[in-house]
This record gives structure tokens, sequence and C-alpha cells, in this order.
């Protein structure tokens, strides 16, 4: 079985007063296929593993773009809590928001499903939000959208 070739990820970064944001195309992943580092020494590291049956079983007979794996590290230019980084997956894009920081807190993340081909991670980047998982935080939202509706 021939083994697929990693392929470098383009990605967009921008910086708001208080943030990172860091946005990544990597089409045709799910999110438990990506994982997103950032290293006590400010590198930033994402990976994206190309999973599923008969992915190597084809007669492909054109191939002018490939689907995964993805990978791409760069030096961030500041100094970010990692432990606090929301992620969204969403239409074969990665978008990574990571607070700016006195301190570098290194951190390993992964992204939990919300959906088909759909994941995030809450880390209260960027808001003010108290849950401590994604879970939590569609509960909360939900709880507010029901007392919204309610006239609460």
């Amino acid at each position: 079985m021939e083994q697929t070739a990693l392929q470098n990820v383009p990605v967009r970064m921008w910086r708001q007063k208080d943030r990172l944001t860091i946005a990544a195309p990597m089409p045709g992943l799910e999110p438990e296929d990506i994982t997103v580092a950032v290293s006590a020494a400010g590198r930033l590291t994402l990976h994206g593993e190309l999973r599923g049956v008969f992915k190597h079983d084809k007669d492909v007979m054109l191939n002018e773009w490939s689907v995964g794996g993805y990978h791409r590290e760069l030096d961030l230019p500041d100094t970010v809590n990692a432990e606090l980084a929301n992620l969204t997956f969403g239409n074969g894009v990665l978008v990574i928001v990571l607070p700016i920081a006195k301190t570098q807190r290194p951190a390993d993340l992964t992204l939990e499903g919300v959906g088909q081909a759909r994941g995030q991670r809450v880390g209260h980047s960027g808001s003010n939000i108290t849950p401590h998982s994604t879970g939590e935080h569609q509960d909360a939202m939900a709880d507010q959208h029901h007392r919204s509706g309610s006239g609460a």
C-alpha cells in the first residue's frame, strides 16, 4: 500500500488586540483527524491525518488536487496561552484563536465533533464564557436561547 505524502498547509494569520487567529484549509478531514499543538518555545504545529476505508484502494484517473494528510509548523509572533485556545472546523477550514499572554502556556489540542465534518474546542479565548467544555458551552447556549425565547 502506497503512503500518501503530507501536504504543507497554507495559513492566514492575523493579530487583534488580545489574540492571534490562524486559519488553515484542511478539506476532506473530520474533526477527530486534526491535532494542534503549541510548544513551550511558541511553535505551532497543525496536523491532519487522512483516514478512511479504501482510501488507497482506488483507480484514480486524474488527480489535480488531493485531500489530506496535512502538516504545518510555524513560529508564533507572540507569547500565547494555548490552554485557552478556541478551535473551530467547518467547511474544510480550521480556525485557531489563541489569547496573547505574558507567559507561554503550551498545549496539545483536539477538536470535539459537533456534527458531520464540524468540530470545535471551547477554551475561552476572546470571550468571557464560563463553561469548560464544548458540551457545557452548548448547554449554556441552549439554556440562554430557551430563556430569551420564553421572555425571561
